[in-house]
């Protein structure tokens, strides 16, 4: 079971989207630059400057995780299709998510990962069940088609094992989306400790994947979506199982 952002694709932020560290004054001068998001603004007539929509941007999605974590929920993942109606005061949903994916394009390019495709053709035609776990939108499963002409099924995954977090409301590091996939192991036949979790962060793929009781693959193949966090208290003595540093490295120990 893999990760998406930073471990099947290559990600401008290192993540799925904006990084959460980074300001909105900090994308707004390096859209000044490029004009593109300025440019995509005038295509769909939304009169706002780009500073005006990425101050609303933020502030929409942690208006909504307030509420989430109000409501119980540690670690809340919205729904950006619906942020951006918000904030665009637009309900027709086609429109809406078109701009979502051309801003999410804008803000944080994407592309496979070397040896990606192979890899994934090796491990179907070995018959391995393959899964995902992933902070995601409702675009991200787009990409397999739009960056390997596949989709998810096509390519090997099992479709009771793809969990993405903005259909459960659940984000990572929440154990959420791990628990979830354990019971549809179970139902598969398929122990915990038979399974394996790849991601590119310690936080938020390796630890809760380890508390689920899958064995764990820390991808360290580019350094800008690595995340060791080795000031999180959770990670200072945790270790994954296997470190790769390329996608193919997995047949070697599969």
């Amino acid at each position: 079971m893999f990760d998406v952002y930073g471990t099947l694709f290559i990600s401008g932020s290192g993540d799925i989207g904006i990084a959460k560290k980074k300001s909105p004054e900090a994308y707004e001068q390096a859209y000044e630059e490029t004009y593109e998001l300025e440019q995509l603004l005038i295509e769909f007539k939304i009169r706002k400057t780009p500073k005006a929509v990425l101050n609303d941007f933020f502030a929409g999605i942690e208006k909504k995780h307030d509420k989430l974590r109000k409501q119980g929920i540690d670690f809340p993942e919205v729904e950006i299709d619906r942020i951006w109606m918000s904030i665009l005061k637009n309900n027709d949903l086609v429109t809406v998510r078109k701009f979502a994916v051309r801003f999410e394009m804008i803000v944080n390019p994407v592309y496979p990962m070397p040896n990606l495709e192979e890899m994934l053709s090796a491990c179907k035609k070995s018959k391995i069940l393959l899964g995902i776990i992933s902070n995601a939108q409702f675009y991200t499963s787009c990409l397999f088609e739009w960056l390997l002409d596949s989709n998810l099924e096509k390519l090997g995954f099992h479709p009771d094992l793809i969990l993405f977090s903005y259909k459960s409301g659940h984000a990572k590091p929440s154990p959420f989306m791990f628990q979830s996939a354990l019971e549809r192991l179970k139902r598969l036949n398929v122990p915990a400790n038979s399974a394996l979790y790849i991601g590119n962060d310690m936080l938020n793929d390796i630890y809760p994947a380890k508390k689920t009781g899958f064995n764990t693959a820390l991808f360290a193949g580019d350094t800008r979506s690595l995340r060791l966090r080795k000031d999180v208290t959770e990670c200072k003595t945790l270790s994954p199982d296997l470190v790769i540093t390329d996608l193919i490295q997995l047949l070697d120990y599969i």
